[in-house]
């Protein structure tokens, strides 16, 4: 008896190794399993500019990455009580003074703009079809800040619009791969109707977008999270947000869909590692613990040797 429907998913023709440096742009998912890439050892930078939703935003930040123009005075905006931010960035990388935001945001940048330059692939996890615009510069802003909503215009992204965006930094990088996700996490402020509009719209996009170049694919994340995963165990108490174990069965289908399965071998030994370094002595002054301590640095320095790409500082 069949109690799943599963989606059926062909595996990429291209596939990532651990050489391959990655960048993963987008919502919460993008975090979520950008981390779970970080902490086997690949090479993989996670939302440089913190969580982004939708396909002007994230377009915006290749473009800068790309570029790697730092930010400049006229780029930062005051928010709540003595804070200072972008409009390019999240909450997270709130200051208590320009200076300090300048110093930090360009830091950030320096780094993920090299990172950009080298990495064979993008992960880009789109979350909405809807956008704000800055009224007064007319631009799309990646985060309000909770700054009055008079001074922004609310608008939907037509299909036609999201895939000319995402089209364009497709286009532009022909030796990077991308891959594509609809981000399952439901925007219920939007209402459940209008959220599936949006969704609907970003589907049809990256459809189109995936069809027209061949370093673009798709992944279903979305597809697999509400039908695969039909039943509310695989969500949080806000009946919104996936459980650990939802995002650890959609990271084992994605694994199988773009990571080089002779890359398996070294994943288990990184995680094998990864759970050494995790553990926590009951008492750190006995013999055992002394002899585990001696096993964990053999684990390092043999990883070292026979796969020295692996980045053990992420482990």
């Amino acid at each position: 008896m069949n109690l799943q429907t599963e989606i059926k998913i062909n595996p990429l023709e291209q596939t990532i190794h651990y050489a391959d440096g990655l960048l993963f742009l987008g919502s919460c998912f993008a975090d979520e399993v950008g981390a779970l890439c970080r902490g086997l050892g690949f090479d993989a930078l996670v939302n440089p500019f913190g969580v982004l939703y939708n396909p002007a935003s994230i377009v915006q930040s290749v473009k800068r990455l790309n570029s790697g123009k730092p930010f400049c005075h006229d780029d930062v905006i005051r928010v709540g009580e003595g804070q200072y931010c972008t409009f390019s960035h999240n909450t997270a990388f709130w200051n208590t003074t320009e200076e300090a935001l300048l110093q930090q945001v360009n830091q950030s940048l320096a780094e993920a703009h090299a990172h950009f330059l080298d990495s064979k692939w993008v992960v880009i996890s789109l979350g909405t079809s809807w956008v704000f615009r800055n009224k007064e510069t007319q631009e799309v802003v990646s985060n309000c800040h909770k700054l009055p909503a008079h001074q922004f215009e609310r608008q939907f992204l037509s299909v036609e619009q999201s895939s000319q965006y995402l089209s364009e930094i497709v286009q532009q990088h022909p030796v990077k791969q991308f891959i594509f996700t609809i981000s399952p996490l439901r925007h219920l402020k939007d209402g459940l109707h209008e959220n599936q509009l949006s969704k609907a719209a970003l589907l049809l996009a990256v459809d189109q977008v995936c069809k027209q170049f061949e370093n673009a694919h798709y992944f279903p994340a979305y597809e697999i999270f509400l039908d695969e995963l039909r039943d509310y165990r695989f969500y949080k108490e806000d009946m919104v947000h996936p459980t650990e174990q939802a995002v650890r069965y959609i990271w084992e289908r994605f694994v199988d869909f773009a990571i080089d399965p002779k890359e398996k071998l070294v994943m288990k030994a990184a995680a094998e590692l990864k759970q050494m370094l995790q553990h926590k002595p009951l008492f750190p002054e006995s013999e055992a613990f002394k002899k585990f301590e001696l096993q964990k640095e053999e684990k390092i320095n043999e990883l070292k040797r026979s796969f020295p790409r692996i980045c053990l500082d992420y482990i």
